[in-house]
């Protein structure tokens, strides 16, 4: 992880306070959640073979979005492509989680500005999956 910038202090997350210590433990956290969660634990277990790693890159890829650190080099949709179906119960699980985890470790300013880019990210991940199934999708309300 990259030392935070100027940038970074001016991203929406370090405008409220977000640091690359609270990005980790929110993506620990969540992602302890996500693997004994009934819905969700089989699939991540299934397709993450390293999660040391896998959590690196998951913290960069935060990172990356609230602090504009620019560390994350991936095409996460990509990356998801090759799982099971993923339904919009799927996502309505994951947003849960992301949701419970965010009010127990952050104020609601930065809070907010994980949950605003996590509905965001499940919307763009339905829309490029539908469109590779052929289906048409609304945003999740």
């Amino acid at each position: 992880m990259s030392a935070p910038s100027s940038q970074a202090a001016l991203s929406p997350g370090g405008s409220v306070g977000v640091d690359p210590d609270l990005v980790a433990a929110i993506v620990d956290a969540f992602y302890a959640k996500v693997r004994a969660d009934a819905t969700l634990g089989p699939i991540f277990e299934a397709a993450v073979h390293d999660w040391p790693s896998h959590l690196a890159r998951l913290r960069d890829f935060w990172s990356s979005i609230t602090l504009m650190t620019g560390d994350y080099k991936g095409r996460p949709l990509q990356a998801h492509m090759g799982l099971p179906e993923l339904t919009d119960d799927h996502f309505r699980r994951w947003l849960a989680l992301f949701d419970e985890t965010l009010a127990e470790l952050c104020t609601p300013a930065q809070a907010e500005v994980f949950a605003t880019r996590a509905r965001r990210i499940a919307d763009s991940f339905r829309y490029g999956l539908a469109l590779r199934r052929g289906e048409l999708v609304s945003p999740l309300a």
